[in-house]
């Protein structure tokens, strides 16, 4: 039988800032079956695919490479040539100092189809989040991107100085530090200005992004003494004095911060982001279905008995729905049932099924639904109220406990568990070894207690010097258990709080 080959994608993932992956790129790599990928992007981008796909790395990071170009080139022809899409995805943009038109020679000599996908490369990012613009009316009309790592004393160099040095407006250096003292000489001898303005941008668009100002005749010591290392751009001109007045990203109130985040999904914290903090999903849980469907589907087929429904989550809403449908059942038989909603993300969640949510507790507790319930009827008492609350496989039993003293009656099917995700550590291992996650959030005592066994003996270690938020007492029980300091306790056990919470602490703490 003969395979049809696939396609591929040549996709630029941008610098650094997640949010700089075009939709399209989103798109390709969303239905990709293979995914080869290097270094100098962000990871996270990964978290955007959700079926199986298989990931090779083919980092190359301070001139180490796990794999050479013609190892590249071999397997993404090789995995084309089994009929899978594969997306070859790239740091900035393919076809800027990417080798994305060696990999597509490479597929036209091999009849293989390919797309292009352009991403935002470095060489206009990291200026823009610098606050330095490449062209500007009053400063710069022109301006050009050069690698820097070119040995400038070599003979038949690529680069013509004499041209370049007074020829273009704005000069943008890629890998240039460790050749700064000599691209910084050749300018100057070819006609530069020993007083022009330059600026150095290590890794721009991130958390940990170092903007640094001096003229051509002192870039080079000011690099030396901050030690600043690669991944840098070098940005030549006179546009580089707007810098202190345009430069925004650095200003922004969580600047540098990189927030861990380990439920499931990201939803709930885009403000952080917003606020120039970089969210780095690493989920410690997974929410599936239970096993065991038994008690839950006879509560369901009894579902006309019961006089309230109450849902403790959004998890719980789409399990129990889903459920509820599965079973050949539909929203209609719920009619004249009263339903509570333990929060309001749980009761927006209820009422896109069109269903009004009845019951709201002020407190999102065990002992806030008590207070609730017993509200409703205090006047008749409990007795012979009968309530379904379906939920986690494990959950506390202080709101069932206390429902059935007052003489009401309880089903507590379990609807949906945690499980620790198949995932490793390792790239979170390093991020935490070299100090870059300043915020860890947990959610839920499981949350913390499946990151130390993901993460091993070190757990602990790694989040000494890390600013931990949760939600609930009985998270920061669990983490205070392992001598560990919480710092960030919202009053309401929300998603929401919590952001709010952190962002009250990152604006008491200053930059």
């Amino acid at each position: 039988m003969k395979i049809n080959k696939g396609i591929v994608y040549l996709v630029g993932a941008g610098p650094g800032d997640i949010g700089l992956l075009t939709v399209k790129g989103l798109r390709y790599l969303e239905k990709a079956d293979v995914v080869i990928y290097d270094f100098h992007l962000n990871a996270q981008i990964l978290n955007y695919i959700k079926h199986d796909a298989e990931f090779i790395y083919a980092g190359k990071r301070g001139g180490h490479h796990t794999m050479t170009q013609d190892e590249i080139n071999q397997a993404i022809v090789d995995k084309a040539n089994e009929g899978k899409n594969v997306c070859r995805l790239k740091g900035g943009d393919p076809f800027v100092f990417g080798r994305g038109g060696e990999e597509a020679e490479v597929l036209v000599e091999n009849g293989i189809k390919f797309e292009v996908v352009p991403g935002i490369s470095s060489s206009v990012a990291a200026p823009a989040y610098a606050g330095i613009p490449l062209t500007h009316r009053k400063y710069s009309s022109s301006f050009a991107v050069i690698p820097g790592y070119e040995d400038t004393t070599k003979e038949n160099s690529s680069i013509d100085w004499s041209k370049l040095a007074t020829g273009v407006g704005t000069l943008v250096f890629l890998m240039a530090v460790k050749n700064i003292d000599e691209v910084a000489r050749q300018l100057i001898s070819n006609g530069r200005p020993g007083d022009e303005p330059v600026a150095i941008v290590r890794w721009g668009t991130r958390p940990e992004q170092v903007t640094l100002t001096g003229t051509l005749a002192n870039i080079a010591g000011l690099v030396k003494e901050k030690d600043i290392r690669p991944p840098a751009a070098m940005v030549v001109g006179k546009v580089v004095t707007l810098r202190e007045r345009l430069k925004w990203y650095e200003d922004k109130p969580m600047f540098g911060h990189r927030v861990m985040v380990t439920r499931e999904h990201t939803g709930g914290f885009e403000e952080l982001e917003e606020l120039g903090a970089e969210v780095m999903e690493f989920s410690t849980i997974k929410i599936v279905p239970v096993d065991d469907h038994t008690f839950i589907d006879k509560c369901i087929h009894d579902i006309g008995s019961y006089n309230w429904i109450v849902l403790t989550s959004v998890n719980g809403v789409k399990y129990f729905f889903d459920r509820l449908m599965e079973t050949g059942h539909d929203i209609r038989e719920l009619k004249g049932i009263g339903f509570c909603a333990v929060g309001e993300k749980t009761g927006d969640a209820i009422r896109k099924y069109g269903i009004r949510v009845d019951l709201v507790p002020k407190k999102f507790r065990a002992e806030g639904l008590v207070e609730a319930f017993s509200g409703v009827y205090k006047n008749e008492g409990l007795e012979g109220v009968r309530i379904l609350l379906p939920r986690a496989e494990v959950a506390r039993e202080v709101f069932p406990d206390k429902m059935r003293a007052l003489g009401a009656h309880i089903d507590t099917p379990p609807l949906y568990k945690a499980i620790k995700p198949e995932i490793h550590g390792k790239r979170m291992q390093r991020f935490l070894k070299e100090r870059k996650i300043t915020i860890a959030t947990f959610t839920s005592a499981a949350t913390f207690n499946n990151f130390c066994e993901i993460m091993g003996d070190d757990a602990i270690e790694y989040l000494n010097d890390v600013t931990i938020a949760v939600i609930g007492d009985v998270t920061k029980n669990a983490i205070e258990e392992k001598g560990l300091k919480v710092d960030i306790v919202p009053e309401k056990a929300t998603i929401e709080e919590m952001v709010n919470a952190i962002i009250t602490w990152a604006g008491s703490k200053g930059r």
